[in-house]
């Protein structure tokens, strides 16, 4: 399964990079018709994503705020593209995102539609809900490092917007989910969940650089890859880490292996990925 797993996820990432040495090629007959990037699935809900053309004449890149967090932009052929991430603490109903641009700046308003995500139960030991101050101390003191590492921004785009799954294995829908654990809610779930054996390896699905790597209270094991212009991954849980941070990592590069470290019931991968500082549901970006 795995060999069969791995030989997919080097077609899938081999076809995409001939698709864009075909629009390069192209671009040089037609720059009006080339592009080399397949957009994610659009779904403008919380936890989704809203592609926006921003119809700019402007050679130069626009300046997307969302919520006070820079926007991933690309160019689509002629036509600049801003890539928005919706929290899943929005509001339903109208959102705006402001463009900056040479020639001054103006606002775009789109629709946050309504979403029900389940509900799901977990059993875990008591010490893991209800902290003690010195946990307590310990995950604050992660939840900062972790926003710095989603904070991170890098000039160039992603190499794609079609993200191979990172392990093989059934996922979950729990993206989204409300965790309730030992009866007491908590924070929706905020990734991916892919069932893998212990020791699988995790692979990188596009290229990007190590932002930080650690062991953290609830993710156990986590390695935090930047992509380009606010895209961030997270890979949770991992039995073993195989990166630093600071390294660049091609497509299908080992970052480590699937464990259950941390916060975990059984071994899987937990797969999170952040776009302009809010997380989105990683199947809007699977091929």
């Amino acid at each position: 399964m795995i060999a069969r797993w791995l030989t997919d996820f080097r077609r899938r990432w081999l076809t995409a990079a001939l698709s864009c040495g075909a629009a390069a090629a192209l671009a040089v007959l037609s720059p009006l018709r080339a592009s080399c990037f397949e957009l994610p699935h659009e779904n403008a809900v919380p936890g989704g994503i809203k592609i926006l053309r921003l119809d700019s004449a402007d050679s130069s890149m626009p300046y997307v705020d969302s919520d006070g967090h820079r926007a991933l932009v690309i160019q689509d052929a002629s036509t600049w593209v801003a890539v928005i991430g919706i929290p899943l603490a929005a509001p339903l109903g109208p959102r705006q995102i402001i463009v900056h641009e040479p020639g001054g700046r103006r606002e775009i308003e789109f629709a946050v539609s309504d979403k029900r995500y389940v509900s799901q139960s977990l059993k875990v030991a008591p010490g893991q809900v209800n902290l003690s101050a010195a946990d307590l101390a310990r995950v604050t003191a992660e939840r900062i490092r972790i926003d710095r590492a989603l904070s991170h921004w890098s000039e160039p785009p992603p190499e794609s917007l079609h993200l191979p799954q990172p392990v093989p294995g059934p996922r979950s829908s729990s993206f989204g989910s409300r965790r309730i654990f030992n009866g007491e809610a908590r924070n929706p779930h905020s990734g991916m969940d892919i069932a893998a054996a212990a020791g699988t390896a995790v692979l990188t699905p596009i290229a990007g650089t190590v932002v930080d790597t650690g062991e953290y209270f609830f993710n156990g094991n986590t390695v935090f890859v930047d992509h380009g212009r606010g895209l961030i991954s997270m890979y949770c849980h991992l039995s073993a880490i195989d990166v630093t941070p600071g390294q660049r990592v091609a497509a299908g590069t080992r970052l480590g292996a699937v464990g259950m470290t941390g916060r975990a019931t059984g071994p899987h991968l937990h797969w999170g990925l952040s776009l302009n500082r809010a997380w989105v549901d990683p199947e809007l970006f699977l091929p």
